[in-house]
């Protein structure tokens, strides 16, 4: 069985699975690699217009295989100081990959979502939990820093300064309750409703302009990155122009609206 496994459960939306459920999808770099290659086929895919993550069985992401984490690749040879800070490199630059591809993506998060896992799920663009999801950042308590992969960036934007802080220096662990108080996810579902329910909200977003979406997507990762509101609202103005004067796409939401009927776009 592959380690990241892809389907076609509706058209147009790819379900991406951890597949690793003995270890609750514990980040390896094999795991990793094989992550690596699902988003780079993904970026390239266009047929593919929204993207869910899960995990198979009873979690999400139990965070680093510490058990069997392996070495990352071309580091043979290399003094350990070196494959440390690759090894570092290697499994961070999962979430500008995620970033990177234009479709958006669902997380769907089912049981544990633990130090890289609580990563993985801030890499997505929605966070969707199913009751018995939990999120712990417990880097702190192995003696070592709250932060890694991003979530020193990605946590305040999700929740806030004091929620982030207060996740990554105590090390608690927060329940899918916790988590949608705080924003960390923006709705909880019975478990067993939990990926039927992330499908469709998949399929609601594919059943809107995929230029579009994508080109919403891009905004959404690139603003936070900008310096004022002044420059965020000058990307928008581009980035809407861009998309009103290239396609048809409003012409033909006006003309549905008249006709009394769901519009079809081209792009």
């Amino acid at each position: 069985m592959p380690l990241v496994e892809v389907t076609r459960p509706k058209p147009h939306v790819c379900l991406v699975t951890l597949n690793e459920p003995g270890t609750l999808n514990a980040i390896s770099f094999d795991l990793t690699t094989a992550l690596y290659a699902v988003l780079d086929a993904l970026r390239k895919d266009n047929d593919c217009s929204v993207v869910v993550l899960t995990g198979a069985g009873a979690g999400f992401c139990s965070g680093m295989n510490l058990e069997q984490m392996g070495l990352p690749p071309n580091s043979e040879g290399l003094p350990m100081s070196r494959i440390a800070i690759r090894s570092m490199q290697y499994i961070s630059g999962l979430i500008p990959a995620m970033r990177e591809i234009p479709q958006p993506i669902v997380a769907a998060i089912n049981g544990p979502a633990y130090g890289g896992g609580l990563c993985l799920a801030l890499g997505a663009d929605i966070r969707l939990a199913g009751e018995s999801a939990t999120f712990c950042f417990a880097g702190v308590h192995h003696g070592l820093t709250g932060a890694e992969m991003g979530i020193s960036y990605l946590l305040p934007r999700a929740v806030g300064s004091s929620y982030a802080s207060e996740i990554l220096l105590t090390g608690r662990r927060y329940d899918a309750g916790d988590a949608s108080k705080m924003g960390l996810v923006s709705r909880v579902y019975p478990d067993g409703e939990l990926l039927e329910r992330a499908l469709e909200m998949a399929a609601e977003i594919d059943a809107l302009s995929t230029h579009g979406i994508s080109m919403t997507k891009r905004v959404l990762w690139s603003s936070p990155e900008c310096g004022s509101l002044t420059a965020a609202i000058d990307l928008e103005d581009r980035n809407q122009m861009l998309v009103r004067m290239t396609t048809k796409n409003f012409e033909e939401s006006m003309l549905a609206r008249r006709e009394g009927r769901k519009p079809v776009f081209e792009d």
